[in-house]
């Protein structure tokens, strides 16, 4: 049997591009199954005329307004025409300012579109991470100096995590992996640009991670020797001796959590390096 739809007008007042306003609404109007909005978006609302025709169109189709309006004029001026419209007005933004300077003892800067700086790290975040996965496990490709940082190691050293975690801080990061007899990759050794760090562990944390890998893994590793400690060693040995040839700075990540190891990673890159 088909449940009647209540159809309701959803007013949406914002400063900026409503996109807040848009996603807050419909998230509370999902909620009611039998309700259904019809959204009416004003963006960039930034004047006293522009409020008037708004209150006017709410007065010809009256409903709900919500409103991300950081100007404290224009702010009063939609509660005021909207308590003499006599339709509910909610500023989506105010409770929580409050609640920040509440918290913060201080008041917010009042910023119009403020937002967008954050809009601008979110992309830098996405492109990292784009980039990232592009470059996981020793795929070079010719745009390597594009890199923030890249991590060397033997197998199970944590390199992907540690890469998608600074990725997620928008730090383009590049993983290669380490093997014995097998030199780095030209590229890498070419590079200028990106800071490069070796993560290393000791052979039991590792032999015990690989062990737990073979256990869930399909692949073709050979067990006599992918967890054998003593491999391990020498794999770690060669590792360790082209860190220190090239005087690339190395971390431990035996009792590092993957948070850990990438915060000693940007705190090496907050430090000077040599040319």
């Amino acid at each position: 049997m088909n449940e009647q739809k209540n159809f309701f007008h959803l007013h949406l007042i914002s400063d900026a591009t409503g996109e807040t306003l848009i996603a807050t609404g419909r998230a509370a109007s999902a909620q009611y199954r039998n309700a259904r909005a019809i959204e009416h978006v004003y963006s960039l609302v930034r004047s006293e005329r522009q409020v008037k025709t708004i209150l006017a169109e709410i007065d010809s189709e009256p409903g709900i307004v919500l409103y991300t309006v950081i100007d404290p004029a224009l702010s009063q001026a939609i509660e005021e025409g909207c308590a003499t419209i006599g339709v509910p007005c909610v500023s989506v933004l105010e409770p929580v300012l409050n609640l920040f300077q509440s918290y913060l003892g201080a008041p917010s800067r009042r910023r119009v579109g403020a937002q967008h700086d954050l809009d601008a790290a979110y992309f830098k975040r996405i492109d990292a991470l784009n980039f990232t996965m592009e470059h996981d496990d020793g795929l070079l490709p010719a745009d390597i100096e594009e890199a923030d940082v890249i991590l060397l190691g033997i197998s199970r050293t944590s390199k992907t995590p540690t890469s998608i975690y600074l990725a997620n801080r928008g730090v383009k990061t590049v993983n290669v992996p380490i093997v014995v007899d097998v030199p780095v990759p030209d590229a890498v050794l070419r590079a200028r640009r990106p800071l490069i760090v070796g993560l290393v562990a000791t052979p039991d944390r590792i032999s015990q991670v690989r062990q737990n890998r073979l256990l869930g893994s399909s692949r073709s590793h050979d067990p006599a020797s992918y967890a054998n400690r003593s491999r391990i060693v020498e794999e770690l040995n060669w590792a360790r001796k082209i860190f220190m040839r090239n005087g690339w700075p190395v971390i431990d990540v035996t009792r590092r959590s993957i948070e850990e190891t990438a915060a000693a990673v940007l705190a090496l890159r907050e430090k000077p390096r040599a040319d």
